[in-house]
């Protein structure tokens, strides 16, 4: 099993950035697919972004040009780059495998003016 602890999150206002983390507790090297989920109030959890072992990205619609993705292998540990925040970003941000079957405690990121 793989476990995740996601970090970063906090108030900040809208325009501002914030760089969320997610350190593994085993290696990642040999995980295929990656990703970063939110998940708002009275909402379903959404997929945000995606990275492959081969470096591969995908982001959603709402994200694009704002959020960036990325992957350090060697230290375990997936980002999320998060520039010109909206109000609409709101949300419990999860990190995981994609398709993963269990979720961690996630981190909240507020938006707000």
């Amino acid at each position: 099993q793989v476990l995740f602890v996601e970090s970063g999150g906090g108030l900040v206002q809208p325009g501002e950035s914030l760089r969320l983390s997610c350190a593994a507790s085993v290696s990642i090297f040999n995980i295929v697919a990656m990703g970063w989920y939110r998940q708002a109030p009275g909402k379903q959890r959404e997929l945000v972004a995606t990275i492959t072992r081969g470096g591969s990205i995908n982001y959603a619609d709402s994200v694009k040009g704002r959020f960036t993705i990325s992957r350090d292998n060697a230290q375990n540990t997936l980002y999320l780059l998060m520039n010109s925040l909206k109000p609409e970003d709101t949300a419990l941000y999860y990190c995981n495998v994609v398709n993963g079957a269990s979720w961690g405690q996630g981190t909240q990121v507020t938006v707000s003016s």
